[in-house]
């Protein structure tokens, strides 16, 4: 986003004796600095707590995962959350070999639309932080969580 800009008039100088004047000086353009609560409500990217109700998080465990046939990126996931086990797209392929993914426990985003990816539905998404250069890191528990557990 960017920030308002304020043209500020730089004041005239006198020539020195003997010099020629110059004319008016150009005009110099200052960034005008916000205090950093209005910038971030000026963005308006807060959620109330009743939109993150909204999301249900859940917990499940890998059953099967695989690569998906022509993709660098996209693994096909089976994952219990519980009640039932949804099939996850998810685009981790260069991070995670699908065989170590096999029985671990993992975050999902379980009322998200279906989408279809390469020709198949994907019912939820795997919740990763993202580090610099766009690396998943898949979310993780250091206690033992019940599958299907939701996350509040």
């Amino acid at each position: 986003m960017m920030e308002e800009q304020q043209r500020v008039p730089v004041a005239e100088e006198k020539p020195a004796a003997g010099e020629k004047p110059v004319g008016e000086m150009p005009e110099v353009v200052a960034a005008q600095s916000a205090p950093p609560a209005a910038t971030a409500a000026a963005g308006n990217d807060k959620i109330s707590i009743d939109d993150f109700a909204k999301i249900e998080l859940r917990v499940g465990v890998v059953k099967v995962a695989e690569r998906v046939p022509k993709a660098d990126k996209l693994l096909r996931l089976e994952i219990d959350i519980g009640t039932e086990v949804r099939q996850v797209l998810a685009g981790i392929a260069e991070a995670y070999a699908p065989e170590t993914l096999v029985g671990r426990k993992v975050v999902i985003v379980a009322n998200l639309a279906p989408r279809k990816l390469r020709g198949m539905e994907s019912n939820g998404m795997i919740v990763a932080a993202s580090l610099e250069g766009g690396k998943p890191v898949l979310a993780s528990f250091l206690e033992d969580v019940p599958v299907g557990a939701r996350l509040k």
